[in-house]
């Protein structure tokens, strides 16, 4: 399929889509919140959800745990770059969420690193982009070592595709195996089990990898957590990239090879 011909269908789907919602209005704050939006997931079922729309990414916040459901942000090669140096002290709780949430208090002295889900190193390209990647409704409890090998071995060979490829799509978030989580803080804000990330590339021929890894020290080998897109949907209960057509949607889902990107 033709990659502006979708682009122009996905646009045309998300207007008539949001018309639908809003009862046939339309304006133009309605289309720019509309488009490029291929990222977002469907709403989750059964949990706590509210969407907060930031300047670099899109975010699905739990109330209830205090984390992200998700956080989606489109990844183009002009974002992948930039010079805008990471604030100092920045990290900052997000006063549009309801109390009690996650504090720096929290954080200090917990042995967990303040892990960005939507990483400090794709917002380079602007100032506001860079501050609000420091709410902590982008940020889970994670392991310290994780959070400087592994995640963030994913995190720059995502910048290295958006580079090569023009832009990709992400989402990213926490994943809550057991019944009963680890907390933190007098807010008690939920350390999670593992993460994921999934991508995907629309550019050439469409393709799509997912990772999923536990919140513990790193591992050697990365391709070891390596998965489907549609295998971190059955674990995370996530339904990714819902405006993709059929085709492409299964075509990008059901395969997962480090091979294919690099």
């Amino acid at each position: 399929m033709n990659y502006n011909y979708y682009k122009l269908s996905l646009s045309l789907f998300a207007l008539f889509a949001s018309m639908i919602v809003y009862g046939g209005e339309y304006s133009v704050q309605d289309s720019i919140q509309q488009k490029e939006r291929i990222e977002t997931p469907l709403p989750k079922r059964h949990s706590s959800e509210q969407i907060l729309y930031r300047k670099g990414y899109t975010v699905s916040y739990n109330k209830d745990y205090k984390i992200p459901n998700w956080v989606a942000w489109h990844l183009t090669a002009e974002h992948a770059t930039g010079s805008i140096p990471r604030p100092g002290n920045a990290w900052h709780e997000d006063e549009e969420v309801p109390e009690p949430r996650a504090t720096l208090i929290d954080y200090r002295g917990r042995g967990w690193s303040r892990g960005h889900m939507c990483p400090a190193g794709d917002n380079k390209w602007d100032n506001d982009a860079m501050y609000e990647s420091f709410l902590f409704t982008n940020c889970c409890p994670q392991n310290a070592n994780l959070n400087s090998g592994d995640w963030n071995q994913i995190e720059m060979a995502c910048r290295r595709w958006a580079e090569k490829y023009g832009d990709i799509y992400i989402v990213c978030g926490p994943i809550l195996y057991n019944k009963v989580h680890e907390t933190i803080g007098p807010n008690k804000v939920v350390v999670p089990e593992a993460f994921f990330k999934v991508v995907v590339c629309l550019n050439g021929t469409p393709k799509g990898i997912g990772f999923i890894r536990k919140n513990t020290d790193p591992a050697k080998r990365n391709d070891l957590y390596v998965n489907t897109i549609s295998e971190v949907e059955r674990i995370t209960g996530i339904t990714f990239f819902p405006l993709l057509p059929k085709d492409i949607s299964k075509s990008v889902k059901s395969k997962a090879d480090l091979k294919d990107w690099e």
